[in-house]
């Protein structure tokens, strides 16, 4: 008999241990030796200068960057460097309209940009911000308040409820006075770790700086200060992130081209003149550098960045309506390219509060039964998140409470005793008293464990509690005296807590994946938890923990790899997350990063767009790019297809801007050395404003929202541009000899017919280039099309009636030759919109790599291709797994 008792007892359910991961704060044995300090009287001040002098002041270091610097800052690069030229040549040769012009441009252009970084807030300030000011430490034998930023290694500093950790310090398992104390401490550090329930720390524990005691008090020895902290190396991973913009590089490289083309082009021009009309007044090098530079100038597209900055400041006020407020502009344009979604759970996709979810109940009770006892024996006004959690269920779900006059009791029931929660017995309990029945009953509310000793066990609630841990969910058991017998307990259930993915999340993921953006979630929390929260997003399972980013035996390909394909990573620290952007954005992808804590901060500043959630810390909303108002991240989808409009507007412009540029130099450039023929410099700057000032509007323009990330394709622009550029300058050439040599018009005339037509046929194809199929599908927006055609009607009135007079060379060339150029200037741009079509069909990376084959191209190609072979080979098995767990589901069924 006592032997079956025996081999019950041996078989009975037992609750199962789930290892809290955390990272491991590495101590050097030199520092080690540092921190036996007496925790009765701490440092003296000798010590206290010494390592002050050896780790310096507990803060981090400022980075001051002097403000006419930053605003000489956008005053570089090789298209800034040539119209600055430009313009100090003009004003040697005394073109001062041509000065103030270019100089002009060169100011809007750096304020613009200038006052935008203005308004970005220092991300190193905000993270000083998140530390606390003063702390409680003992030194010289005394409990004094001082300065954080005076703390060393070795200070004995008192942590108690509601304090900022001042530094990373290790528990000392110590009262206040140096007593011994079993007390643990709990401790939210969602901020830094993204982990989602308050951790336990014992003596020996880590606690880290910028954390908040919830629960508990103790001594702590300071291990680490400034830079050396948890959160001091996220300050250090964000103040070595200054590198260039994704779009700022792809305007690098048009303005490349474009600046080579125009030097090479005008410097043989220049070359040419200075040959030729040597020893006579027009071979003065001050006239031959004069017609040059209106040449230049004319070419050179000066109103690019001003064209491009405010299209997309008009796209952020269109944005700043749904709540989504842009804080580097350039953000715009690189969002409508992101292909891939870093997401911080905790706060971002999650609530960052713990909710009820589905309870195990003991047979006979219901859910509200374990609701209505686990908010009697909640504590009221307790700053716990899980006493906070039972209450807020309670009160939004059961009707008693909802109906009730005074929030501070529960109709029918008193509570004539109660029992904190204790650390050591881990429970609380409460006394009540029935009104209707006069019977007094407690209530036991307290970890699973005790609970379930408490009632005798009960091998179901083990497996309940474990099923649950398996999933991450916090379990708390709920228990209730037996009417008979006060001291005898009888199990209600176990309450199930998690927090749960936002309302919208799952469906915003769904909408990032059909815009062809994948979403991976990166959080600290627990493996467990980040796999749960994703299966209830819809997300897949595959889920890794962190030690596969710092894995010694794989090759940093095979780490992108694990990057590529996992749904995202668990357990993981800021440099984790700063690894996995970097890693993919190595592999050519545009990354977008989203979060909302101190850990967030240095991934936010390394992504090609960071997006600080609602609600995110000043830390996260400093290094991020975009800052979300509304909560949760459905308003992300808003503004992906708002940049994609923005980005397919600037890339018009792009197309239209390189053509004319191209166009015009090939004509000049031929016909200035067969022709010997050149436009009045009144004439070219003409063209250069009205068209650049009418083609601003773009910015309101209709467009065509793609499916997929946008990519700027420079090759596929550059060729494009070329040809189309081909086809114009045959036009032009067309117009040229026909006036001049069939209809032997005047040669002011000829400048009169020739300007209209430089003016109005490249900018007509801006009605092609604004879309990447015919001209037709999408209709441009009214604004913009009176825009565009008006300042071609004021180009034509200029030509009809020679405005400008014979002192410029202009003269009249009538109402016949301005509506015929001007027509055929509108019928043109609808062959070059075929020509465009067709050559967009036929585009593809294959056929560049094939046309200009580099080293580059060839190794990207044959990457696509293998990748390309090796996912038809992936789903090929997939979908024969599928067959095979399908017919194995449909057996199963049948048997039963």
């Amino acid at each position: 008999m006592v032997d079956s008792t025996d081999e019950k007892k041996k078989e009975s359910a037992k609750l199962e241990e789930h290892e809290h991961v955390e990272h491991e704060d590495i101590i050097p044995p030199e520092l080690e030796v540092l921190l036996q300090t007496n925790p009765r009287t701490g440092l003296n001040a000798s010590e206290i200068a010494d390592r002050q002098s050896t780790f310096g002041m507990n803060e981090l270091p400022e980075r001051k960057t002097n403000p006419l610097l930053k605003f000489l800052r956008y005053f570089t690069g090789p298209m800034s460097y040539l119209i600055e030229l430009a313009c100090v040549l003009s004003g040697l040769v005394e073109d001062w309209l041509d000065f103030g012009l270019i100089l002009a441009l060169l100011l809007v252009n750096a304020g613009i940009g200038y006052g935008e970084e203005r308004k970005a807030e220092s991300a190193l300030a905000a993270l000083r911000q998140t530390l606390a000011l003063k702390t409680r430490c003992w030194r010289d034998g005394k409990l004094q308040e001082i300065d954080v930023r005076e703390l060393v290694p070795g200070d004995v500093v008192v942590l108690r409820i509601g304090d900022i950790i001042p530094a990373d310090a290790r528990l000392l398992g110590l009262g206040v006075n140096g007593e011994q104390s079993e007390a643990e401490l709990q401790i939210d550090q969602s901020a830094l770790t993204g982990e989602s329930l308050p951790v336990t720390k014992t003596k020996g524990s880590t606690v880290y700086s910028s954390s908040i005691v919830k629960q508990g008090q103790q001594l702590a020895v300071v291990t680490k200060t400034g830079t050396q902290t948890f959160i001091g190396r996220a300050a250090t991973l964000i103040a070595i992130t200054a590198e260039q913009g994704h779009f700022q590089k792809v305007i690098n490289k048009i303005a490349n081209v474009l600046v080579v083309t125009t030097i090479l082009l005008v410097g043989i021009v220049l070359a040419y003149q200075m040959l030729k009309y040597r020893g006579t007044p027009a071979g003065d090098w001050k006239v031959v550098v004069k017609n040059c530079l209106v040449l230049t100038v004319a070419a050179i597209p000066v109103g690019l960045p001003t064209v491009m900055s405010v299209t997309m400041a008009v796209g952020a006020k269109q944005l700043s309506k749904k709540k989504v407020i842009v804080k580097r502009l350039t953000a715009i344009e690189e969002l409508a390219s992101v292909s891939v979604l870093c997401s911080d759970k905790t706060g971002t996709l999650t609530l960052n509060e713990l909710t009820f979810d589905e309870p195990y109940l003991a047979p006979g009770y219901t859910s509200d039964d374990i609701l209505l006892y686990s908010y009697l024996a909640a504590e009221p006004g307790a700053n716990d998140p899980i006493e906070a959690a039972v209450r807020r269920a309670a009160e939004s779900t059961l009707d008693v409470l909802q109906k009730r006059e005074d929030s501070h009791s529960v109709p029918g029931y008193k509570v004539t005793a109660f029992q904190p929660f204790n650390p050591v017995t881990k429970m609380t309990q409460a006394t009540i008293l029935n009104l209707k029945t006069d019977e007094h009953f407690r209530v036991a509310k307290g970890a699973p464990q005790v609970i379930i000793e408490l009632v005798g066990g009960n091998d179901d609630a083990v497996n309940a509690v474990n099923a649950l841990a398996r999933r991450g969910l916090r379990a708390l058991g709920v228990a209730k005296s037996l009417p008979s017998d006060p001291e005898k307990f009888e199990l209600i259930g176990m309450i199930s807590l998690l927090d749960p993915p936002r309302v919208d999340s799952a469906e915003t993921i769904k909408d990032c994946n059909d815009l062809g953006v994948e979403v991976k979630m990166i959080t600290g929390d627990q493996h467990i938890i980040a796999k749960e929260v994703a299966g209830r997003m819809g997300m897949s399972r595959v889920i890794l923990d962190a030690n596969h980013l710092v894995d010694p035996t794989k090759s940093e390909d095979e780490v992108t790899e694990h990057c590529k394909r996992a749904d995202g990573f668990a357990q993981v620290i800021p440099e984790h997350k700063y690894r996995v952007v970097e890693l993919l954005q190595n592999k050519g992808l545009l990354v977008g990063m989203t979060g909302d804590g101190v850990n967030d901060a240095p991934a936010l500043k390394k992504a090609d767009v960071g997006i600080a959630v609602s609600g995110c810390t000043d830390a996260a909303r400093s290094a991020a790019d975009i800052v979300l108002l509304a909560p949760g991240l459905s308003t992300i989808i808003d503004g992906i297809r708002v940049s994609r409009s923005i980005f397919q507007r600037l890339r018009s412009y792009a197309l239209y801007r390189i053509t004319s540029t191209i166009h015009f130099l090939l004509f000049m450039f031929v016909v200035t050395l067969v022709e010997d023929w050149n436009m009045p410099a009144i004439l070219l700057i003409m063209i250069c404003v009205l068209n650049d000032a009418a083609t601003l509007v773009i910015s309101v323009d209709n467009t065509q929202i793609s499916t997929k990330p946008d990519k700027w394709r420079i090759g596929q622009l550059l060729t494009l541009s070329t040809i189309l550029s081909v086809f114009l300058a045959g036009l032009s050439f067309g117009h040229f000899y026909v006036a001049r040599d069939i209809f032997h018009v005047t040669p002011y005339e000829l400048n009169s017919i020739m300007y209209l037509h430089i003016s109005s046929a490249p900018h007509f194809t801006i009605f092609s280039t604004r879309l990447p199929g015919f001209w037709w599908e999408n209709m441009p927006h009214w604004i913009f099309f009176i825009c565009v055609i008006g300042t071609q009607i004021l180009a034509l009135l200029f030509s009809v009636y020679g405005v400008f007079g014979e002192a410029h060379g202009v003269a009249p060339c009538g109402w016949a030759w301005g509506l015929a150029v001007l027509g055929i200037s509108f019928v043109y741009f609808m062959i070059l919109d075929v020509v465009k079509v067709y050559i967009l069909r036929v585009w593809s990376f294959g056929l560049t790599a094939t046309l200009c084959p580099t080293p580059g191209r060839k190794a990207k190609l044959a990457s696509r291709v293998a990748e390309a072979k090796e996912k038809e080979n992936a789903t090929k098995l997939w979908n024969k797994l599928a067959i095979h767990v399908a017919a194995h589901e449909l057996d199963f069924g049948l048997r039963q």
